[in-house]
């Protein structure tokens, strides 16, 4: 139990017992919090299983100082992903649709090294260099869900990593 200052807890009593807060309120807390018992500590303490990196040689490696995937907890979240090919780490160009569902093949990959599927999936941020290739995106990527879609945002940035048309990052838990 936290000590909480005796005028706060008076206030708040006294305010749905304005008669009897004087007589009632002596019984509540002691007068001066008990040293004796220890409170609960207000951050959590590290752990060396609290957070653990993911990675797959069947995704393209880092392109820069981040992990492909970091799982903390039950929570898997997966960085940004370009069309890279993995066995090179050269963007891959093509169309639209072919960008997708190169990134969705190496987010897969990513899913798989954790224990996931994209049935894990709960959250998709898509960034997109043209708001125009929409349609094909959302095409591409919702034929790799089999049922209850992710929330979702999809937002248009003027330059992606690479000169990439398309990113997509994803958050997933494990239950």
């Amino acid at each position: 139990m936290f000590y909480i200052g005796k005028m706060f807890l008076k206030n708040i009593f006294h305010s749905f017992y304005p008669s009897s807060a004087n007589q009632a309120f002596k019984f509540l807390l002691p007068a001066k919090p008990n040293k004796n018992i220890p409170l609960p500590p207000l951050s959590i303490k590290p752990n060396k299983h609290m957070k653990k990196v993911i990675f797959t040689d069947k995704a393209p490696s880092p392109i820069g100082p981040y992990s492909q995937a970091i799982m903390v907890g039950n929570m898997l979240y997966i960085s940004g992903q370009i069309a890279l090919d993995p066995a090179t780490n050269k963007i891959i160009k093509g169309s639209i649709k072919d960008e997708t569902r190169q990134i969705m093949d190496c987010i897969k990959h990513i899913l798989e090294a954790a224990g996931m599927t994209f049935d894990n999936v709960a959250k998709t941020t898509i960034f997109l260099k043209d708001m125009n290739d929409f349609v094909h995106v959302n095409e591409a990527y919702g034929s790799y869900f089999t049922k209850d879609f992710p929330a979702r945002a999809t937002v248009e940035a003027s330059r992606l990593p690479k000169d990439a048309n398309v990113e997509i990052c994803m958050e997933a838990m494990k239950f």
